[in-house]
């Protein structure tokens, strides 16, 4: 049964210079032909692929909903690989939705979540991991985030998952011809050669798998917890950060109760911040349960920033604190550095440290420098191959559990028949990565995540 044509808005519903519905399927022009009327009398059955004719959208007795263009791409020369017209009317929450309604009339159906990019996917035009690349780059939060999508959708992921599998394939062929020609001297099966390709294979997805955490990092942003004594200046820092008066700032110790939360972007880096109330001994109830939160922040949070006054020495307080810190991913912040010093990077042996003046915005450049060398942060090169997803990192971490499995095997003198066996599965979990041996419900799974129009 052939797929039924299928029509979304593919634009945010609201106020806007134009909305965009997209109609997609073997009956896409027929349907838009019934709906859009061409100024000058053309229909859009008579256009060729990348063509578009300026008209109105009109209901059954003639009315008028709105002026349009009518966009025309003739598959498999279009995004979905089928026929699909693109209908921009004026941007508004009504026009949107009766145009939208007018094409269903006309014998569209709505379309699902990711329905687009799924027949994409399934008409050969991006495979799997590109189509994830679509969502990263609709949720992009950074220039960074939106670059590393972008190289998936070129293909970075794809292409190096495939020089991998091809290998692994050669090889696999050669494991059949030795089940029927077992005295041929074959030279992909040779020890030596066969025992250098896993370990080629190992090392290649031992390099990608690694690019995930950063890619996380890029995609999700850092979370960061900003800790400390009371009127030590953690929100004045948090205010710095942000770039806006996000925390309220008094002389008063303990005015921040509960977390206060922002998310800022320093230049393509993205930190999840979480202000939180000062940590010090109190019989304050209230006082208490806001510490409470302080320290599971601190204990869940990548990056702890951990803000000490510099004009007054360590109390038992401070001592307390910096033995629940870890230097792995801890900065402390020597703040006020604009007073009278009365600390020092010794006594913050083992930390990473920076001097620092939040309220006159001192020591931003170096306390940035920090951050980035603490969560080991990573610009990624262009081009490069970077797995998005945990999906993406599972398939490749399977991949390589089987690759190390069939290495230990060979090694152990385990028949090659039963190696084999192994080699293939760690090519099926390749295949599923890219989508080229994948189920119908892992791939409803990614779908399903899209958003409705895309």
């Amino acid at each position: 049964m052939a797929e039924k044509t299928i029509a979304a808005i593919c634009t945010p519903l609201g106020m806007g210079a134009l909305a965009v519905i997209r109609i997609s399927g073997s009956d896409a022009v027929k349907i838009a032909d019934r709906c859009f009327s061409s100024a000058g009398g053309r229909r859009l059955c008579e256009l060729k692929g990348y063509q578009a004719l300026f008209g109105k959208i009109t209901e059954e007795n003639g009315d008028m909903i709105d002026e349009a263009v009518a966009l025309v791409f003739r598959g498999p020369h279009s995004f979905t690989g089928e026929d699909t017209v693109e209908l921009s009317v004026h941007g508004g929450t009504v026009t949107a939705r009766s145009t939208l309604r007018r094409a269903l009339e006309c014998g569209a159906v709505m379309a699902g979540h990711g329905e687009f990019s799924k027949r994409a996917f399934l008409n050969g035009k991006i495979d799997l991991a590109q189509a994830e690349s679509i969502a990263g780059m609709i949720s992009a939060k950074s220039d960074e985030a939106l670059k590393m999508s972008v190289s998936v959708k070129q293909g970075s992921v794809s292409s190096k998952i495939s020089e991998i599998t091809e290998k692994l394939l050669e090889t696999a062929a050669c494991f059949a011809a030795y089940a029927d020609f077992p005295d041929e001297d074959i030279e992909q099966l040779r020890p030596e050669n066969f025992k250098a390709l896993l370990c080629e294979t190992q090392n290649s997805l031992q390099e990608l798998i690694v690019t995930f955490d950063n890619g996380r990092l890029i995609n999700n942003g850092i979370d960061c917890a900003i800790v400390g004594k009371p009127n030590v200046g953690k929100s004045t820092l948090m205010n710095m950060l942000s770039g806006s008066d996000r925390s309220i700032v008094t002389d008063i110790a303990g005015t921040t109760r509960d977390i206060i939360e922002n998310t800022v972007n320093l230049d393509g880096m993205i930190l999840n911040l979480a202000d939180t109330a000062g940590i010090r001994d109190t019989d304050d109830e209230v006082e208490k349960a806001g510490v409470k939160r302080a320290r599971e922040r601190k204990e869940s949070a990548l990056l702890v920033l951990a803000v000490f006054d510099s004009s007054c020495s360590l109390d038992g307080d401070d001592k307390k604190l910096l033995s629940e810190l870890n230097p792995d991913n801890t900065v402390i912040v020597i703040n006020k550095s604009d007073l009278e010093q009365k600390l020092s990077e010794s006594d913050f042996e083992g930390f990473t440290s920076v001097f620092a003046s939040a309220k006159d915005k001192k020591g931003f450049i170096e306390l940035k420098e920090a951050i980035e060398k603490t969560v080991n942060y990573k610009k990624i090169s262009q081009g490069a191959a970077v797995l998005i997803t945990e999906r993406q990192r599972d398939c490749a971490k399977r991949a390589l559990e089987f690759t190390n499995e069939a290495l230990k095997d060979f090694e152990s003198g385990i028949t090659l028949d039963a190696v084999a066996v192994t080699l293939d599965s760690a090519i099926s979990a390749l295949l599923e990565l890219t989508g080229k041996r994948v189920t119908t419900e892992v791939a409803d799974e990614v779908f399903k995540r899209f958003c409705i129009g895309k």
